[in-house]
């Protein structure tokens, strides 16, 4: 594992424990979705909340803030034509057109540093109003 250096353009890290609830989410599934967000003060990507395997889409999009960005990631649960149970895990940079231009800055020169930590995501998906990251969305790239 590489000591990781902070990039000069953005100078944030990535919480530790960001990764390790990222691994819980892809390994163990004890988490349908975790939330992400950017702690200023830390100069780091830090777990702001996680989902339950029991909670939904809908559960995970209510707890996005309707003013400020996050990422997320989301893990999909769904059945192929052939009948078989699968799972995606999906990147979403939530960036409501509704935040302050800083917020939008700062995560977009962070997100690609932070997704590459994240290993195993199968999409990504920018969001900037709910209907881009619709269900549906979803299922349409999942497939």
């Amino acid at each position: 594992m590489f000591e990781f250096q902070p990039n000069a353009s953005s100078g944030m890290g990535v919480a530790d424990h960001s990764k390790n609830t990222f691994m819980e989410l892809k390994q163990k599934k004890v988490h349908r979705y975790v939330i992400f967000k950017v702690d200023e003060k830390k100069k780091e990507v830090v777990v702001e909340k996680t989902g339950g395997p029991a909670e939904s889409y809908d559960d995970f999009t209510a707890s996005l803030p309707e003013n400020d960005c996050r990422y997320a990631v989301f893990d999909f649960d769904f059945v192929t034509s052939e009948n078989c149970q699968k799972s995606k895990i999906f990147f979403i940079a939530w960036s409501p057109s509704t935040s302050r231009i800083r917020a939008k800055m700062l995560y977009a020169t962070t997100k690609d540093r932070f997704r590459r930590e994240l290993d195993g995501v199968h999409y990504e998906i920018q969001a900037t109003d709910p209907t881009e990251m619709d269900l549906e969305v979803l299922r349409d790239r999942a497939h």
